[in-house]
């Protein structure tokens, strides 16, 4: 872990393969530059690559997402918050451009960018979805009326270990239960319900607005590269391995994940 000068918080990314890397460390150099003095924590399948980025904390995590990785936020702010008692989650693509104030207090919750009642946003952008986020809060004895979606790009959690660990338990139910049943994307409701049955109140700071206010997101996942055949199987394998490994750790709780 570098020795900067701020402990209060932290930053902290997903960087998986070549293009991601290269984002995340154009995100550490202009954090450096708005922000001296803070850690970007980056969970990344080649730490070696950030050993140049004097301001980054990267660590070994290989995807655990089926599909996709979006759900594998929750170990990178895991490790996070073992080391800081804020961590603030921002993508890979994202470039800071301008300063960022190092006065973030410490309030208990999750802090969001964008906030909105989950069950509208759900029936927005992904109708289907519903049914299956209504049986996730059933077998979790939540409400709908009293969760939030949250935004995933930019967002923060500052809890003490207990709700820390109970928000990362959650999460990853929910995560495994929703890419069992086909659904790999929209992590912002598994984050929104992990929060509120982890007892974190979801709020939208100023604070946090104001980092938002000088974030520039590039939504490098539009841009589709073209793969070599090798490159398709392996990402095929891949699936495969990963599918077949959470229906065997599903099957530890059966009830949950099937009835």
């Amino acid at each position: 872990m570098p020795t900067y000068l701020n402990q209060d918080f932290c930053f902290c990314t997903l960087a998986f393969q070549a293009k991601y890397r290269n984002l995340a460390k154009e995100l550490a150099e202009t954090l450096e530059k708005y922000s001296s003095g803070t850690t970007l924590v980056i969970g990344t399948d080649q730490p070696e690559a950030f050993q140049n980025s004097p301001n980054v904390f990267a660590f070994k995590l290989h995807q655990t997402g089926i599909l996709y990785c979006y759900h594998d936020k929750r170990f990178v702010i895991q490790e996070a918050l073992k080391h800081f008692p804020t961590a603030i989650q921002i993508d890979a693509d994202t470039k800071i451009v301008g300063d960022v104030s190092q006065e973030i207090p410490q309030t208990e919750g999750l802090a969001a960018g964008h906030i909105e009642d989950i069950v509208e946003h759900v029936q927005k952008y992904n109708p289907e979805r519903l049914i299956y986020l209504r049986k996730i809060a059933a077998k979790l004895d939540l409400s709908l009326d009293n969760v939030s979606y949250v935004g995933e790009s930019l967002f923060a959690v500052t809890a003490h270990s207990k709700k820390s660990e109970a928000f990362i338990k959650y999460w990853d139910a929910i995560a495994r239960y929703l890419e069992i049943h086909g659904i790999h994307s929209g992590e912002g409701n598994a984050i929104g319900m992990a929060a509120a049955k982890a007892g974190l109140k979801v709020y939208n700071p100023l604070w946090l607005g104001k980092i938002n206010s000088v974030r520039k997101h590039l939504d490098a996942s539009d841009r589709k590269s073209e793969r070599t055949q090798w490159e398709v199987l392996q990402r095929k394998l891949a699936y495969h391995y990963r599918l077949n490994k959470a229906r065997i750790i599903s099957l530890k709780d059966f009830d949950f994940f099937y009835s």
